[in-house]
């Protein structure tokens, strides 16, 4: 987790914790002034209220605008809309990214449940109280546009005035070749499953073990170590065996084996080796053996910076990738995920090979753990970007429902995302359910199979060399 949002997290506890102490004073005297009963009862309801609607983790407030900026001479054209359809003044050519900016504001009763803009058949979700800009995502949805035959509808919030369309003209990247760069198991899944089952030749490199936070293992009678040591060599095995789901060979898939959470202090030491948190071991070499090739690390195991860079230089010169796919080091605010970046990024610049485009993904942010918001099979808006990011361009390919299916049973096979709900997530979700109609997809219960499976996967493109 990130500085910034471990800060963010800080404050929103604390502001909790405030609360909650006033609520507890107020009850205490109305307990005092007007009946014993009344405070339990209202504590039982505001704790329902709680987990229906004030729950979820937003750090900023919903009434920001969003801050997006596009790569210079990226088309922008007015939008209207007339008779609940799109008008574009002006055409979008054969740009396949649409974006569609829009002021939106929540109606009363989206406050209470979220606001939905049905774009077609497509329905895209976000924050309830919301009153500001927002980007929804047309991408797939060009040809309705144009022919004037896309609908356009808020269901408890209203679009206000008019709009600006965004086309991104990119070409399809799956027709190139690949790499993924997974900073755990399942990233490559999570990011870009659609992604990588259409390309004809994509490599996925993992670089950790994942082998923290291996509570669950323990019901098995393990100790600790014991059980970090399972789950690492578990979610080894998914790196190397899931990706096959989506038409990626083992012989196009790596597993490093260096430790969760220790990438950040291996590159501010670069020489020294960083052992794993949980499971003692601290020789990368116990899970590389069913490697596809030798890499330089492989001589002394050692989990350092210096060999993370070479072993990644050594992979770029022996898949020689054209386009990297790999964590934004700005919105996705995972530690591991910033340091795979910044791993890649000196990594090429110590290669003979040298890729042509990034794109980056976010699993995570830094503001807002719900994006993409909204059900599983919906569209993906833009995410919270209330700080203006570099102002890159955009690919967002669309994903059909067998696409969708696969991609959610790719998730099924990881590890990781298998473990049940706890107690209390279970009874907030019922509580969500009932009352603020939020629904769960049937694929899984971790929250990924909500957040990732999806219409669209999104990725920032940007030149290497930029």
């Amino acid at each position: 987790m990130s500085a910034r949002k471990q800060q963010l997290l800080r404050r929103h506890r604390r502001n909790k914790r405030l609360t909650l102490l006033v609520g507890l004073a107020l009850l205490m005297l109305a307990g005092v002034l007007l009946a014993w009963w009344l405070p339990p009862l209202l504590l039982l309801l505001g704790w329902i209220a709680h987990e229906a609607w004030f729950a979820d983790h937003l750090f900023y407030s919903p009434r920001d605008d969003y801050r997006y900026d596009f790569p210079e001479g990226t088309p922008c054209l007015p939008v209207r809309l007339d008779g609940g359809r799109l008008r574009v003044e002006g055409e979008p050519g054969d740009a396949e990214t649409l974006i569609l900016e829009w002021r939106l504001s929540a109606g009363w009763l989206g406050r209470f449940l979220d606001p939905q803009v049905w774009i077609g058949e497509d329905r895209q979700d976000f924050e309830r109280g919301l009153d500001g800009l927002r980007y929804l995502n047309l991408s797939g949805q060009g040809n309705a546009l144009v022919r004037g035959d896309l609908s356009l509808r808020g269901r408890f919030c209203r679009l206000a005035g008019s709009g600006r369309l965004f086309a991104l003209r990119n070409p399809d990247y799956a027709e190139r070749r690949v790499m993924i760069i997974a900073p755990h198991a399942d990233d490559a899944e999570l990011a870009a499953f659609g992604l990588y089952s259409r390309c004809a030749e994509a490599s996925i490199v993992t670089l950790t073990q994942g082998e923290i936070e291996a509570e669950h293992y323990r019901r098995l009678g393990l100790s600790l170590p014991e059980a970090a040591r399972l789950k690492g060599r578990l979610r080894t095995w998914d790196s190397l065996a899931v990706p096959l789901w989506g038409g990626v060979p083992q012989s196009r898939c790596v597993q490093l084996g260096y430790y969760c959470l220790q990438l950040p202090a291996m590159a501010e030491a670069p020489g020294q080796g960083f052992g794993s948190r949980e499971s003692g071991e601290s020789d990368i070499r116990s899970v590389r053996r069913h490697n596809p090739l030798a890499l330089p690390a492989d001589a002394d195991g050692v989990p350092s910076w210096n060999n993370l860079l070479a072993d990644l230089a050594a992979l770029l010169e022996y898949f020689r990738p054209e386009v990297l796919v790999t964590p934004h080091p700005k919105l996705d605010p995972h530690s591991d995920h910033v340091a795979a970046t910044r791993a890649l990024l000196e990594a090429v610049k110590l290669s003979a090979w040298q890729p042509q485009t990034l794109l980056l993904y976010a699993n995570h942010l830094h503001d807002n753990d719900r994006w993409p918001m909204g059900p599983a099979g919906a569209g993906v808006a833009l995410p919270p970007a209330l700080v203006a990011l570099p102002a890159d361009g955009l690919w967002s390919p669309s994903l059909s429902a067998e696409a969708r299916l696969d991609k959610a049973m790719a998730l099924a096979m990881q590890h990781d995302l298998q473990a049940p709900l706890p107690v209390k997530k279970r009874l907030r979700r019922l509580i969500q359910r009932l009352l603020a109609g939020r629904h769960w997809p049937a694929t899984g219960e971790d929250e990924f199979f909500r957040k990732a499976v999806r219409r669209h996967e999104l990725f920032w493109v940007r030149p290497l060399g930029e």
